[in-house]
């Protein structure tokens, strides 16, 4: 009998070897000895006609963007391999959203990374929260003192966006001590400022940004 896609071990082979941490049970990255600061992002959906591969494909977009790379990961790794490396799955976390949910994202965006790097892919972990309830989980699983990435990118557009995003910045320093912060977007001094002695940040325009300056 044919395994239909609801028979697919809940696509445990992303994990597999893998060790397990915390109560929800997120993937740990391994060692991140191999990453380096990307010369330059990419979009993942731009990826496939790219002539410059000297990149980190990244995925900060709508989740229905890459939702295919979380369920069919091995078909995509022969496009990946040709890349500098890959900045996890930006999976949603959102305020108000259910926390079974924003784990599951949380597992995603880990168990991703875990596969790409089994698979010899340089992998730089995103890290991604939503508010004070999200930092049990969202920073699980990631190497302390390496490179890691965030993108401000549709997450700082209030007042209120911005006060969470800069705890869940200091929170993320606090915990995981990285050397170095890839940022996706832009990095207004009143969430940065506080923190620019404590850690290197690489800012990286966004797709928006770059799509206005070759309008002008």
């Amino acid at each position: 009998m044919s395994r239909s896609k609801c028979d697919d071990d809940f696509h445990n082979y992303l994990v597999k070897g893998a060790s397990i941490i915390g109560d929800p049970g997120i993937p740990v990255l391994m060692d991140l000895h191999n990453t380096q600061i990307p010369r330059d992002m990419i979009p993942f959906e731009k990826a496939k006609h790219a002539t410059n591969k000297r990149q980190y494909v990244h995925f900060y977009m709508h989740d229905k963007g890459f939702s295919d790379v979380l369920t069919s990961t091995t078909k995509y790794l022969k496009l990946l391999k040709q890349f500098d490396g890959v900045i996890t799955p930006d999976c949603s976390l959102l305020i108000g959203q259910s926390a079974c949910l924003q784990q599951t994202n949380t597992y995603f965006n880990r168990a991703v990374g875990f596969y790409l790097q089994k698979n010899g892919i340089p992998v730089i972990p995103n890290i991604r929260w939503s508010d004070e309830s999200s930092f049990d989980y969202c920073f699980l699983g990631v190497p302390k003192r390496s490179i890691v990435s965030i993108s401000t990118y549709g997450c700082i557009d209030t007042k209120k966006e911005k006060l969470m995003f800069k705890r869940g910045l200091y929170a993320l320093i606090k915990q995981l001590q990285p050397t170095d912060i890839l940022v996706h977007g832009h990095m207004p001094n009143i969430i940065f400022c506080d923190f620019l002695g404590q850690v290197n940040f690489h800012r990286y325009k966004s797709r928006m940004e770059r799509a206005f300056e070759k309008a002008v």
